[in-house]
């Protein structure tokens, strides 16, 4: 029987991670990272894999805590993100850096400003990120990738409601962002990753594959944070952020969808993001990780419930413990802007 113990508001002790860079990331953990530290905090593990790392803040917060971290996402753009601030050892944009890569285009560039003229953004901005890019190509490692999470993060920030699923200029969420020129929004961001990057004496690293592809070997403890399967619907996450999967590699290797009204790219399939497939796939994955200490993060509002995954979860472990969080998810910034309180559920099974 399942039994959730709800956990009561901890105050994080980790100041790094009370800082790191907000990315408005549908389920992001930024909200409820202080519940899983200290979960966390009451196990006993040294290496672990974050399989589903999205904004990388759960994989930040382990590598604060001095673990041996493993990030992976099986989007790029996540995966970037992570490699700036946490297989990173420590390299940050200099001054030096910042005015080659604000300075005119090295080759005159234009496909982000043919592409998506009249989308997402005014034309100035369209042609920063073109010039920026210019030079974010002939950046060395870890400089490179900075580079791209802070014109990522810039992107979001500027766009309402933090998806690229709106094309017009029509919605305001009444944020300043949305008014700041890219090239003033990317120096913002540097300076936020600049100030996250740091080097806890670990081989951190980052990876980007599917987390059912993934060497199970070598984690004490994995966490699992995957696309929550909703009753209707989808969780696709290229539909809502296709934009900033295609700015992370300049759309090298991609294949825009012309016919589109938003210039999208085709789905990355992942069998967590629907109803008809999502148990299955939870299945397999816990079996192949079954070696390791597992915790889990999902949602009250999605499928499967959580007595389900309590019963999965005992199928390969002999002590499952759930935890409950009360949380809020909101759509929009507005003060009419739609809430859903729901219940984070932190299965811990070993």
């Amino acid at each position: 029987m399942l039994a959730a113990e709800p956990l009561a508001e901890y105050r994080i002790s980790l100041q790094r991670t009370l800082a790191y860079p907000r990315l408005r990331y549908m389920g992001s953990k930024y909200r409820v990272v202080p519940y899983l530290v200290q979960v966390f905090n009451g196990l006993h593990f040294d290496t672990a894999l974050d399989a589903f790392c999205g904004s990388g803040v759960v994989s930040y917060a382990l590598k604060e805590m001095g673990k041996q971290v493993t990030a992976n996402d099986f989007l790029n753009w996540p995966a970037t993100v992570a490699r700036a601030v946490i297989e990173n050892p420590g390299v940050t944009l200099s001054e030096a850096d910042l005015e080659l890569i604000l300075s005119p285009s090295a080759d005159g560039r234009d496909f982000i400003s043919e592409t998506f003229q009249g989308l997402y953004f005014p034309a100035d901005d369209l042609a920063f990120l073109d010039a920026a890019w210019s030079h974010i190509d002939g950046l060395p490692p870890y400089k490179r990738d900075v580079a791209i999470a802070a014109l990522c993060l810039a992107a979001a920030r500027k766009q309402p409601r933090g998806v690229f699923t709106v094309t017009s200029f029509r919605y305001d969420d009444g944020r300043r962002q949305l008014r700041m020129p890219l090239r003033d929004l990317f120096l913002e961001a540097v300076t936020e990753y600049n100030a996250a990057v740091f080097d806890n004496g670990r081989a951190n690293r980052v990876m980007c594959q599917d987390a059912l592809l993934l060497d199970p070997d070598g984690y004490d403890l994995v966490y699992f944070d995957p696309p929550y399967a909703p009753p209707s619907d989808d969780a696709d996450y290229i539909k809502r952020y296709h934009f900033l999967e295609g700015l992370s590699v300049y759309w090298r290797g991609l294949t825009i969808m012309q016919n589109t009204k938003t210039k999208k790219i085709p789905k990355r399939f992942t069998p967590f993001a629907y109803k008809t497939k999502v148990r299955h796939a939870l299945r397999e994955l816990f079996n192949r990780f079954r070696k390791s200490i597992i915790v889990l993060s999902y949602s009250s509002n999605s499928v499967p419930d959580e007595h389900e995954l309590y019963r999965m979860l005992r199928g390969e472990k002999s002590e499952v413990t759930v935890y409950s969080v009360p949380h809020v998810y909101t759509f929009g910034t507005h003060e009419a802007a739609q809430r859903r309180k729901v219940n984070e559920y932190i299965f811990v099974a070993r």
